[in-house]
């Protein structure tokens, strides 16, 4: 199991990212659909669309960083003489900290949809929405900050 234990701890950093990144793709196909329609309820309207939509569209991408910043932290771990021995909750916690990152990414599109739509609508709101797709984004901040510190 020793040679196969650094192999298993890089598992669990690219199921990290992977689900990190799949949770990005929900999060920003669901805001730019959304974007779209804020984008067509402005023209119809005869009003300019506001730019930040766009940057409500791109906000789920962050936590793609988060998944990539686990692989590299894993891909460190597996070289590490405790490799051999720890590698069951490093493969652990790739998984469900993805997974938890990537609902936060994909929660995160669902907020920014509702800004996009808010925004466009009423022009009014703008702190509000980014301080609440600034709380979604906090728990893929926990989640990749405590596995950090879990394997340090």
């Amino acid at each position: 199991m020793t040679e196969l234990a650094p192999a298993l701890i890089k598992l669990g950093g690219v199921a990290a990212f992977s689900l990190a990144a799949i949770g990005s793709a929900l999060g920003t196909g669901t805001a730019a659909m959304a974007g779209i329609g804020a984008w067509k309820k402005c023209y119809l309207q005869g009003k300019t669309a506001p730019f930040i939509l766009l940057v409500f569209i791109g906000a789920p991408l962050s936590q793609t960083i988060y998944g990539l910043l686990m692989l590299i932290n894993f891909n460190k771990i597996a070289s590490t003489e405790a490799a051999a021995t720890i590698w069951p909750a490093v493969l652990g916690a790739g998984i469900i900290g993805g997974i938890a990152v990537g609902f936060s990414a994909w929660y995160q599109g669902k907020t920014s949809a509702a800004a996009n739509d808010s925004i466009a609508e009423t022009g009014q709101g703008l702190t509000n929405c980014i301080i609440s797709i600034g709380i979604v984004e906090t728990v893929a901040l926990f989640v990749t900050f405590l596995i950090g510190m879990a394997f340090k």
